[in-house]
């Protein structure tokens, strides 16, 4: 699985609240799909937090695990 920090933001991507996310400032993560992997970052600091990036590949071997 290849995962990476970004060290800055990537422009255009449509990030997507979890739905395990709750409303009272709790844990929060968003995802959005990009060109080259699955972005992963904390919605409480989306402008100044760090980014991870998930290669297609383990982000859906990642879904699989989890759904079940």
């Amino acid at each position: 699985m290849s995962v990476e920090r970004m060290a800055e933001h990537v422009d255009g991507l449509h990030w997507f609240k979890s739905s395990y996310s709750g409303s009272d400032g709790g844990n929060c993560v968003e995802v959005a799909a990009g060109p080259d992997g699955v972005y992963v970052r904390d919605s409480k600091v989306a402008d100044d937090g760090p980014l991870l990036r998930v290669g297609r590949d383990g982000w859906a071997a990642f879904v699989a695990l989890t759904a079940g």
